[in-house]
């Protein structure tokens, strides 16, 4: 929205991940995924990556989510999400995605070590 730009984003999602706070995290990404993907369909042609498969997403992303903000998801530049949650609900959204979409996979990944620089003698 107008009078929330990007470097008021960039501090609020900054905030959320130095306090833990998941559900304002989840929020931020959520509504910049989907206002990246409304520029693309107001532009001239049109551009719509996604399809019915993330709207399905997206829509379980949201019934998952009540009461309680327990997941996320954002989208690359095509039709494929990319859903984040905290390790205590994994298995039961990825239930709740195998349920909704039955010809899907998902691939689990995690927060690993960083970066890594070695250097040789």
């Amino acid at each position: 929205n107008a009078e929330y730009g990007v470097p008021e984003r960039l501090e609020a999602l900054t905030e959320a991940i130095r306090t833990w706070d998941f559900p304002a995290f989840a929020e931020i990404v959520m509504r910049d995924s989907c206002e990246m993907h409304a520029c693309c369909l107001d532009s001239y042609p049109p551009i719509a990556y996604l399809n019915e498969a993330s709207h399905r997403i997206m829509s379980l992303v949201h019934r998952f989510n009540t009461p309680n903000v327990r997941a996320g998801y954002t989208f690359d530049a095509g039709p494929n999400a990319f859903l984040f949650t905290l390790n205590e609900n994994v298995n039961e959204l990825e239930g709740a995605v195998k349920g909704e979409l039955q010809r899907v996979d998902v691939i689990r990944c995690s927060v690993g070590d960083g970066p890594l620089v070695k250097l040789h003698d």
